[in-house]
């Protein structure tokens, strides 16, 4: 496809996560069912890919998405981060950073990130992200200055026209994430957090900062592991292999019985649940574009995934909920400590881990600055695992 203007993400998304080829949710659908389903249009405009994702195949199937289609009206987001090139998979871990001291030194990190920058462009048929998003990094990743000089060189390379950072792949890095808007707002344009109803913790303490920094935020996993879709019920059963098995028993049972008590409000705004999640997620501070994952569930009376898709579609930018609705959710989806989180964390001892490590001074810093107490707002809280911990979504 042709170069043209950069284009901003919408206010919802479609991710190549989706459809269960290349992260494991439900069933894997046919290529030709998710190029279709990715295609973007008028309503949606916005498709987020991960290098990583299929080592390169999820770019590829996106060109097929992005074919037939005029590059100005399509918002492209790209992400780079984990090396499949020269890394090896470990795993359900899955692909080491780029950062990983075992692969290369802070000099060669540049080079790296252009190296996977062009490559991806290419499958994707491309000549430039709207957005490109340094994916699921570790400590260095959020706190290397070298790591952005080398992130801003592609936006002045002009191979994207705008940076960000995506967190993850399970919930946490609250400090982290602060730590870097704090370091490198000024570079930094967008970041992709996992934030929805039932999920406010701990995405939502990272708000503030965004805003302050003037990043935008995409959210992600807004359906809950599928359950704002609706066909998931109490009892499902999911594949062996499915990232949602590995949440604690009870989950669905207890996230179905928090979302009835939202049904009301949904009812009263003329809205799906679904779409509730995403105005909810909408309202909340620097939060401009929500990106759930489309599931196609297994069973005979699993919704067709193209008809999420319709529904994400129906999403408009100018359903907003009250300040009352807001708040009333927020209690509601209250889910404080009901996980043990990512990244820099009091509940973490022993060696750093590449998505787990201690907090030092310079965290501790943040977290007075933004009067966050590690102790009571990062640990988690005995009694509420069953509510559920995220897995892996983009």
């Amino acid at each position: 496809m042709a170069d043209a203007p950069a284009r901003k993400p919408g206010v919802a998304a479609l991710g190549t996560w989706s459809g269960g080829r290349f992260m494991r949710f439900g069933e894997a659908i046919e290529a030709e069912r998710l190029v279709n389903l990715l295609r973007p249009d008028e309503r949606l405009d916005t498709v987020l890919t991960a290098d990583v994702y299929g080592a390169g195949a999820a770019d590829r199937l996106l060109a097929l998405a992005l074919s037939g289609t005029r590059r100005e009206d399509v918002c492209v987001v790209g992400a780079v981060g984990h090396d499949f090139y020269d890394g090896e998979r470990q795993g359900a871990k899955g692909f080491p950073r780029f950062t990983d001291p075992a692969l290369r030194g802070p000099s060669e990190y540049a080079g790296y990130l252009r190296m996977a920058t062009e490559r991806s462009l290419e499958r994707c048929g491309i000549d430039r992200f709207d957005v490109l998003l340094l994916h699921n990094p570790d400590r260095t990743g959020y706190t290397s200055e070298v790591v952005w000089e080398a992130m801003a060189a592609l936006r002045e390379a002009g191979l994207t026209a705008a940076i960000g950072v995506a967190p993850g792949p399970a919930n946490g890095f609250t400090l982290d994430v602060i730590g870097c808007f704090e370091r490198f707002g000024a570079l930094i344009d967008w970041a992709m957090l996992i934030l929805n109803p039932l999920e406010p913790w701990p995405g939502e303490l990272a708000l503030g900062a965004a805003e302050a920094a003037d990043v935008n935020v995409i959210a992600r996993v807004v359906d809950y592991g599928g359950l704002f879709w609706g066909d998931i019920h109490a009892g499902h059963s999911f594949r062996a292999d499915d990232h949602r098995a590995f949440r604690p028993p009870g989950w669905v049972e207890a996230g179905l019985e928090r979302i009835e008590t939202m049904r009301p409000i949904a009812v009263r705004n003329s809205l799906t649940m679904l779409q509730l999640a995403c105005a909810w997620d909408l309202a909340q501070p620097a939060v401009s574009c929500v990106a759930p994952t489309l599931i196609q569930e297994a069973g005979a009376d699993a919704r067709p995934i193209e008809d999420k898709r319709a529904e994400l579609a129906e999403l408009a930018s100018s359903q907003r909920l009250s300040a009352g609705d807001v708040a009333l959710i927020r209690e509601l989806g209250d889910n404080k400590g009901c996980m043990a989180l990512k990244g820099a964390t009091p509940d973490h001892d022993g060696a750093e881990l590449p998505d787990r490590w201690a907090l030092d001074e310079r965290q501790l810093e943040v977290a007075a600055r933004w009067q966050i107490d590690p102790q009571s707002d990062l640990r988690a809280y005995v009694g509420r695992a069953r509510e559920g911990a995220t897995t892996a979504s983009a």
